[in-house]
């Protein structure tokens, strides 16, 4: 099982789509789950600075892992930030998702405690308070992707007093990063793949990715007894696996009549979850899917909630359920 990083929390799932019934979350997930970040910070917005910061010595080129010199002399008591590579992608905001390969070491003696690189896989995560370090909160924003940032960010920022045990970072470190920003992800955001084809014979959807709701019309028929999982924008993205978690927008209407009963539209905000935590229609659905595609899910009551749908939801007993999903990034 890949490890998490360090920096951030696990994100939870949605409550709509949690699978009823479902075994508990396996042993090894649970041993390897990293710790959340200190509670929400009281500390104020940081003082931004453009350093000191140490020198990258190799890896030098976006993408690359860098290799990163011991801090000289006395790290900055304020946020130090500087973009090293200036990229010309879309404009990271608080509150956003990022996408992004990253170093973090040890001022003091650049001792490497966390690292995206050696594992081949970015992560994905909000810079939303109580999710990531307020390091990161404040320093990437207003950054744009395609771009390498380094930053040294003092305790205050970081894990505060208490360090974190597990990193071996203790409570006056300052912790040096390089970032390199591969993309990022707000509620305006929409799967860009190629459109496909749709089948007659099943919903129709909506092919803008202009970050609004698609279209979903469901035709005048009985609905398939089976699962159905067809692209209407197919990217080119990693494929999804069956265990993945996956940053995703959605919507979902109930075949029997077209009402509409959940949808991260709706609520401006886009929602991430493990497949192995949702219901069975949506995690055969989406597995073996690529990131950046639109996925038309018709998923039949068996693979559904059945005769046991949630409480309070429009959803009744035995109902097929229709989704759309903008498969955003692999987490």
């Amino acid at each position: 099982m890949r490890r998490r990083s360090l920096l951030l929390a696990v994100p939870a799932g949605l409550a709509t789509l949690s699978a009823c019934g479902s075994d508990s979350p396996d042993k090894e997930a649970d041993a390897t789950a990293s710790p959340s970040p200190q509670s929400p910070s009281a500390a104020p917005p940081p003082k931004i600075v453009d350093g000191p910061l140490p020198e990258i010595t190799a890896g030098k080129e976006f993408g690359q892992k860098p290799t990163v010199a011991k801090g000289s002399g006395t790290p900055s008591k304020d946020l130090a930030v500087r973009t090293v590579i200036a990229g010309n992608g879309r404009t990271v905001a608080e509150n956003d998702f990022i996408q992004a390969q990253y170093l973090g070491q040890n001022w003091a003696n650049a001792k490497v405690f966390d690292n995206s690189f050696d594992r081949g896989t970015p992560i994905v995560i909000q810079l939303a308070q109580g999710s990531i370090i307020d390091g990161w909160r404040y320093g990437l924003s207003g950054k744009k992707a395609g771009s390498r940032v380094m930053m040294a960010v003092p305790p205050t920022w970081g894990y505060g007093e208490q360090g974190n045990a597990q990193a071996g970072i203790k409570g006056d470190d300052t912790l040096v990063f390089v970032i390199d920003i591969e993309n990022t992800f707000n509620a305006r955001s929409s799967a860009e793949g190629k459109a496909v084809p749709q089948d007659s014979a099943l919903p129709e959807v909506g092919t803008n990715t202009d970050g609004k709701a698609p279209s979903l019309e469901i035709p005048r028929t009985a609905p398939p007894k089976d699962l159905v999982s067809e692209y209407v924008l197919e990217g080119d993205g990693p494929t999804v696996e069956k265990d993945s978690t996956v940053l995703v927008q959605y919507k979902g209407v109930l075949w029997a009549d077209g009402k509409e009963f959940d949808s991260t539209y709706g609520r401006g905000q886009l929602t991430s979850f493990s497949l192995q935590q949702v219901v069975p229609g949506w995690s055969q659905g989406l597995a073996g899917k690529k990131v950046g595609s639109r996925v038309l899910i018709v998923i039949p009551p068996k693979l559904g909630y059945g005769d046991n749908p949630p409480q309070g939801s429009p959803i009744k007993k035995d109902s097929t359920l229709v989704f759309t999903v903008d498969l955003l990034a692999k987490m």
